[in-house]
């Protein structure tokens, strides 16, 4: 027995009830479900200690007794209550008289059999299922709908144009504007995992809108945030709030992804969920994580050679090791990597992560500046709100020795992920470009911000050297190159400058000469 303070909060209860059970006996032998009757009466109850009774207690035991397995009863007064509040009908079961009450009671049936919650939930498709909702018009004058109508409109383009995501089409979301939201039940009818919905407030010239995105298998919030912003111009406050957002959720759903991958059997995993797993592990930042990534992705790679992400992350992965102090790359596995990416740039010529990852692959490893700059460019021409494309640009550049047009493009990549897991490439490339701007306390305090977000990053430590070495910070500079050789024995200039020779001249010459006023023998 249960007492509710709304009769539509009971009615609703009841409904969602019924409709678990539904799903949870799926599949289960008849013997074996558990199947409630469940019956609704609005009306004045006596409250002794903890126990209720009275009349309107005892019509809503004996609705309870005429509901079928499965079914939910109520009186008149329940149904008139909630009927224009509710999205599902009533079947009149005419009046009943029931034992102990004087007066017949009115009796609906509702039917739940007449309910989409009732189908079969639609299947998963193979890459994560998501449906931007229709938002809420906050706003005090309701012409306002279309500014909150195309806000959503923008956001579902843009998200649409990430191709490891399924996004439910503007038409289908829409069919739920105006109605109470239960994500859960948004899910069974739209066959998602994901939802994002959120509010517009407009008042006067200023604007606020929040969003925020749920897991409806769990019901938890991946991600919220709001907007505020001058009403200047609708349509580029539109593709500001759509950028944002995009930037923003991109790497919470891919963290969701890895989460549920790694909680999903062995034996169960396809090139996907072994993607996912590489990916947890690459950001282990160690060298055995990224030695099982390469692994888990050698696997995705042979279940299904056409996933261009794995392929290309698989040269990523080992172009990072030379930053992350990994072992000597040998002429195998660069090979490798440089075959797979520019077959990558051949296959994947749609799927932006695997082209960024495919250019900085070619870049690092081959020097091949020209080539990895115009598939991360086609990479940002998909997808413009990809903060990891973004990166890539950044460094790029930054090793082409164009260090303005690199700051650019990484302040960019942090405004779109202020948040995300490679945040200390963003940094590192920002530490970089100032180097090659020859701004070295400008590049010392992003080099810091680097280091305290990955302390072994070695190229953020290379520039913390010759940073401190330019500004005639000597002791400083001596003690960072020791904690450099810790992590990369035997290093000297010679061996520096075949390293990296995929650095322009100009801004290898300026880590050359700060690296040897802080000591760093020449053999």
């Amino acid at each position: 027995m249960a007492e509710f303070a709304s009769v539509v909060d009971a009615v609703r209860c009841a409904v969602e009830l019924q409709r678990e059970m539904t799903l949870r006996n799926d599949g289960v032998p008849e013997k074996r479900r558990i199947e409630f009757r469940i019956g609704i009466n609005l009306g004045d109850i006596i409250i002794d200690e903890h126990d209720i009774y009275g009349d309107g207690v005892n019509v809503a035991a004996r609705l309870e007794a005429l509901a079928e397995p499965g079914g939910i009863c109520v009186s008149r007064v329940v149904r008139d209550q909630v009927r224009d509040k509710v999205d599902f009908g009533f079947e009149d079961l005419g009046e009943q008289q029931v034992k102990n009450i004087t007066r017949p009671v009115r009796v609906y049936r509702i039917a739940l059999g007449d309910t989409s919650a009732t189908k079969p939930p639609l299947p998963l498709p193979n890459k994560p299922p998501l449906a931007v909702l229709p938002f809420l018009n906050m706003s005090d004058d309701p012409e306002q709908e279309y500014f909150a109508d195309g806000i959503v409109e923008e956001i579902t383009t843009a998200i649409s144009r990430l191709p490891w995501l399924f996004v439910i089409a503007r038409n289908s979301s829409f069919a739920h504007k105006g109605k109470a939201v239960d994500v859960k039940q948004v899910a069974r009818e739209l066959g998602v995992r994901y939802v994002l919905e959120g509010s517009v407030r407009k008042a006067a010239n200023r604007v606020r809108i929040t969003g925020q995105l749920i897991d409806t298998t769990t019901g938890a919030h991946i991600w919220a945030n709001r907007f505020d912003g001058a009403l200047k111009d609708i349509f580029e406050l539109q593709d500001e709030v759509a950028s944002h957002v995009v930037g923003a959720i991109e790497p919470k759903l891919r963290q969701s992804e890895i989460e549920r991958a790694t909680r999903k059997p062995t034996q169960s995993l396809d090139a996907y969920d072994l993607y996912l797993r590489a990916l947890a592990q690459f950001h282990k930042y160690t060298g055995e994580g990224t030695h099982e990534a390469v692994t888990l992705l050698k696997r995705a790679h042979a279940i299904d050679p056409a996933y261009a992400p794995a392929a290309a992350m698989i040269g990523f992965c080992r172009a990072l090791q030379r930053g992350r102090g990994g072992p000597p790359l040998s002429d195998a596995e660069i090979s490798d990597s440089l075959r797979l990416a520019r077959h990558t740039l051949e296959t994947g010529k749609d799927d932006p992560d695997a082209l960024w990852m495919a250019g900085d692959t070619l870049a690092i490893l081959a020097g091949e500046h020209a080539t990895a700059a115009s598939a991360i460019g086609r990479a940002l021409a998909i997808n413009p709100n990809s903060a990891h494309a973004w990166m890539a640009s950044g460094w790029v550049s930054a090793y082409q020795n164009r260090p303005e047009q690199a700051i650019d493009a990484l302040q960019r990549a942090m405004r779109l992920s202020p948040l995300d897991p490679l945040g200390y490439m963003f940094t590192g490339g920002l530490a970089l470009a100032h180097l090659a701007a020859e701004r070295y306390e400008d590049a010392l305090e992003w080099a810091d911000q680097c280091l305290r977000e990955q302390p072994r990053f070695m190229s953020a430590m290379r520039i913390r050297v010759a940073s401190c070495a330019h500004l005639g910070r000597i002791e400083e500079a001596r003690a960072w190159l020791n904690r450099l050789i810790e992590l990369q024995p035997g290093l000297t200039i010679a061996k520096y400058k075949l390293y990296a020779a995929y650095i322009s001249a100009e801004t290898r010459a300026v880590f050359v000469e700060g690296l040897r006023k802080a000591g760093l023998p020449e053999e």
